[in-house]
């Protein structure tokens, strides 16, 4: 969202920049309305367009790196204190939004009660509302704003130019202004372009009106009309002092020559800088951009190369196989696009912690990238087949086929389901975990072991068989006695219901994050 906003702040500035460095000087006073209201709509969509939304959701056959458990010394989950899980930078951003609303409102309010306690004749054209003792000149839609305290004399003219504003829907910019303050109210760009188009409203109206009124008249009556100026940033004003010596210079300037309309044409350079900006990643060599599609599951076995279509999207497919899996071509990590490279790194590091070593603790398996018969890259993984071989010297070929289906964790269908949950519902198996483990574990142990203060971490590493029980429990500690009960932990977790692939149970790998605090 920070990025987001970054760009539009960003993208509004290059465009105003081009406006008052170019056009702001020209009389083409409606083209550079139209200007200022589609290049701030613009600003917003941009960033939008060509951005790759890369989900971090963690796909179901990568689930068995369980969310991290945090214990304190009191044998309950670390809850932080209230103050300490409140986003401070959200708070004052929706108290600033409502703050704006509140004075939005304020002012809103302001005119319906000038309205309402004030005449109101009712024209052909427009409602004329007379305020009683004061001098004030300015519109709002089609109600035009009178002091009795302006001469009459005065008035027509007054009339005619707020006339203008009434009939090209001028207040609707100025509220779309002031719309867009209450949601980006720290946007200092936001308040430039209502200044901006509050002074092209002047232009119009002023050019609208000299046609029909000698111009130098009108000057003379401008400098000498003083009216008392209403504080409210979405109307359109008479007399405003600051605007008056920018709206004389423009009057008095000659007509810009048609052919300076060329230079909206800045627009197209400085649109297609934009969209290259956004449709590029943070590299600085940009990969060809790739789109999720299905992926496909490929399985090496005795009878050649099996496959499957899933319905989950990626960006990569997945392999698993035996030997050295020459027959196939081997993709360089730096050769990945930069979604694959994120989608390898998530995948790659969970292959390694639940099937990185087994049984003597070598290496059984390698991950790398391959690509397959569809032309897609797979992340893949290979078998070791001379350390396949040589856990034959001391293991039955059944023990040898327990190892290898341990390794399909990464494609299985259903994950396993922790008693009580809905069949397959990953949220709950975890949070059924995480409460487990609160429960159960003794941080009692933590304190008497005289470890140095700070946060600690166990890694406990784990099996749900086809059975549904747990086995081959495996932990790493800063401590022995906490490995101990982390173990201990573990093989009092409760029967599951076992994780299936094609149909059938299948043995699946988790790896849990314990944490605590030592004070």
């Amino acid at each position: 969202m920070i990025n987001y906003i970054i760009q539009v702040i960003l993208f509004q500035v290059l465009f105003l920049a081009v406006y008052d460095f170019f056009l702001s000087k020209e009389t083409f006073f409606t083209k550079n309305r139209w200007y200022l209201l589609s290049t701030a709509v613009m600003s917003f969509l941009l960033p939008l367009i060509k951005i790759p939304r890369l989900q971090k959701a963690v796909p179901a056959e990568y689930t068995i790196w369980l969310p991290e458990v945090v214990l304190s010394p009191q044998k309950v989950i670390e809850k932080a204190a209230w103050y300490q899980s409140i986003d401070y930078l959200d708070v004052l951003f929706y108290l600033g939004c409502l703050l704006f609303l509140i004075v939005f409102i304020i002012k809103l309010i302001k005119i319906v009660r000038l309205i309402s306690v004030n005449k109101v004749e009712q024209k052909q054209r427009y409602k004329l509302v007379l305020l009683s003792k004061n001098s004030k000149a300015f519109s709002f839609f089609n109600y035009i704003f009178l002091g009795e305290g302006i001469a009459k004399e005065k008035r027509e003219k007054i009339i005619k130019h707020e006339l203008v504003h009434s009939e090209q829907k001028h207040s609707f910019d100025l509220l779309f202004f002031e719309l867009l303050k209450i949601v980006m109210w720290f946007n200092p760009m936001v308040y430039v372009y209502q200044n901006r188009i509050s002074l092209v409203h002047e232009y119009i109206s002023d050019e609208v009106v000299s046609k029909s009124t000698p111009k130098e008249n009108y000057i003379n009556n401008l400098l000498s009309d003083v009216f008392q100026v209403e504080s409210i940033s979405f109307i359109n004003q008479f007399y405003k002092h600051s605007l008056i010596k920018k709206r004389i210079i423009m009057m008095t300037k000659n007509k810009s020559k048609q052919i300076k309309q060329l230079k909206y044409l800045l627009l197209i350079p400085l649109l297609g800088s934009m969209l290259f900006y956004t449709s590029c990643n943070d590299e600085k060599s940009e990969q060809i951009a790739i789109k999720k599609e299905q992926m496909t599951r490929y399985i090496e076995t005795k009878e050649g190369l099996k496959s499957s279509v899933t319905e989950k999207e990626t960006y990569m497919d997945t392999f698993f196989g035996f030997g050295d899996a020459e027959k196939y071509k081997e993709v360089p990590y730096e050769d990945l696009t930069k979604q694959e490279k994120e989608e390898y790194d998530n995948k790659k590091s969970k292959f390694e912690s639940i099937a990185g070593k087994n049984y003597s603790g070598k290496s059984l398996f390698k991950v790398k990238v391959l690509k397959m018969p569809n032309g897609r890259n797979a992340i893949s993984l290979i078998a070791d087949s001379e350390q396949i071989k040589s856990l034959s010297k001391d293991k039955t070929s059944s023990e040898i086929q327990e190892v290898v289906e341990d390794v399909p964790f990464a494609i299985i269908d259903k994950v396993p389901t922790f008693p009580g949950c809905p069949e397959g519902d990953k949220t709950c198996f975890n949070k059924s975990m995480q409460r487990f483990v609160a429960e159960n574990f003794n941080i009692n142990v933590a304190n008497e072991l005289g470890l140095p203060s700070g946060k600690k971490r166990i890694y406990l590493q784990f099996k749900i068989g086809k059975n549904g029980v747990v086995k081959d429990i495996k932990a790493r500690a800063p401590h022995p006695e906490l490995k101990l009960e982390a173990i201990r932990i573990a093989k009092k977790l409760p029967k599951m219901l076992p994780g299936e692939k094609d149909g059938k149970k299948v043995n699946v790998g988790y790896t849990l994050p314990i944490t605590f605090n030592i004070q």
